[in-house]
């Protein structure tokens, strides 16, 4: 794979004639969401789908873990519903998490990533060590797996995050970088962030989006070019920390044509760039 090829992150939902359109479309690479639990679960319908995706021909990249019930209506929701903040949900988060690890083993893929939910910036909170705990249990399940385990970007600021890097100390612990994360919950301009969190990067979003116009609210997501990230910015900056994986595109809107429209015109601006 080039430096810096441009992929497509595959969402909820997707399809394998989805998956086949992409790779009709020239893209060679894809980050996936997990299947539903009763595929990993499942190991004749879990063997299927890797066969499938193998056949493919497109390189999955990462795996990313969702969660059933988790909503990004507005961030008071998303700190009560994402990852593994709600004490409720952990520890059956945790261990689907961990299917999901083993999932992407046998599929060949050696990063897991996932929005793993707020994160309290104040390490006396009493949330704090529980998130400490619960990441560091996928991060070593996860290094079992020969795998890295990737932080989503967007929910904390850049120096809360790389505090919770060091805290947790677990060298297989990276960063997902989403530039447009970082607008769409009022975190911190997002090459600036870039810069901070710059070594432990070793895969991005390249999304955009539109800053919050109300307090608790979420900013609004944009076609590649059409948001305030700066693309052309983000993309020299990426250059200049030396990061060479794939550029992997993500739209989320629910019609898929205007996403594949969109994602055809991402990748066209994209590879102006470089």
């Amino acid at each position: 794979m080039a430096d810096m090829e441009v992929g497509v992150m595959m969402s909820v939902g997707w399809t394998m004639e989805q998956i086949h359109q992409i790779r009709d479309l020239g893209f060679i690479n894809i980050q996936i969401s997990a299947p539903p639990e009763e595929i990993l679960k499942d190991q004749s319908k879990k063997r299927e789908l890797i066969d499938c995706l193998t056949d493919s021909g497109l390189k999955v990249t990462t795996v990313f873990v969702g969660f059933a019930g988790e909503s990004y209506a507005d961030i008071p929701t998303v700190v009560e519903t994402v990852g593994y903040l709600n004490p409720d949900s952990r520890s059956d988060r945790v261990g689907k998490t961990e299917r999901i690890s083993d999932f992407a083993n046998e599929l060949g893929v050696d990063k897991v990533a996932a929005h793993v939910g707020f994160v309290p910036e104040d390490p006396t909170d009493p949330a704090h060590q529980p998130m400490v705990d619960a990441v560091g249990s996928v991060a070593d399940h996860c290094k079992a797996n020969g795998q890295a385990f990737s932080l989503e970007t967007g929910q904390e600021t850049a120096p809360a995050l790389l505090h919770f890097l060091e805290t947790l100390g677990r060298d297989n612990v990276k960063v997902n970088f989403d530039p447009a994360n970082m607008i769409l919950y009022g975190s911190g301009e997002p090459i600036e962030a870039l810069g901070i969190v710059a070594e432990h990067v070793i895969s991005v979003h390249a999304k955009d989006g539109k800053w919050p116009t109300a307090e608790g609210q979420l900013g609004k997501e944009f076609p590649l070019g059409q948001g305030d990230v700066g693309m052309g910015k983000f993309v020299a900056k990426l250059q200049e920390i030396g990061y060479r994986g794939p550029l992997t595109m993500e739209r989320e809107i629910p019609d898929w044509n205007q996403k594949v429209n969109d994602l055809v015109a991402g990748k066209a601006l994209l590879e102006s760039l470089m």
